[in-house]
């Protein structure tokens, strides 16, 4: 693993961040603001974190529950390595999805390669959406489960130590 040492700046906007982005309009102006730097600058050392893979992704993390999604289930699948690449792409750009990877297998008690998050509002409709993946995934698909969440994990990001 190749390490990327961080710039004071870049220390200063991991610490910024690490309890999300600013719930504000204009949030990288915010930043910009709060670290005395230009908005540019905040915008290029964000996009440089992510090109080195120091941070893997930025975006939002609902809390399914608040929104009415009170079942979810990640649904895991035993796929044709054959033919997983095509067929998890096809499985991660379904509505009902909302992410989608390919994992290891763990033989003999873990079979399952490919994983899809499936969320609605009750278990019945997210076993309707897990019939529709295994619709779209056909003879290529040996062993199915879905794993349902029974409660609500923090969820956090990158922190730094002081």
């Amino acid at each position: 693993m190749t390490r990327h040492p961080l710039t004071e700046l870049d220390q200063q906007l991991v610490r910024a961040t690490q309890a999300g982005l600013p719930l504000v309009p204009h949030p990288y102006a915010q930043l910009a603001t709060q670290l005395n730097v230009p908005e540019a600058t905040v915008i290029a050392r964000m996009q440089g974190l992510l090109d080195t893979g120091v941070i893997r992704r930025i975006g939002a993390v609902p809390n399914h529950y608040a929104i009415g999604y009170a079942a979810n289930g990640m649904s895991v699948w035993d796929v044709d390595d054959a033919h997983i690449d095509r067929l998890g792409e096809l499985v991660g750009a379904l509505p009902a999805v909302t992410h989608c990877y390919r994992r290891p297998r763990h033989l003999p008690d873990w079979p399952y390669n490919l994983f899809a998050m499936l969320h609605g509002s009750s278990r019945e409709e997210v076993l309707l959406e897990a019939e529709h993946i295994a619709a779209q995934l056909g003879s290529h698909c040996r062993a199915r489960d879905i794993l349902f969440s029974t409660r609500i994990l923090k969820k956090t990001g990158l922190r730094l130590r002081d």
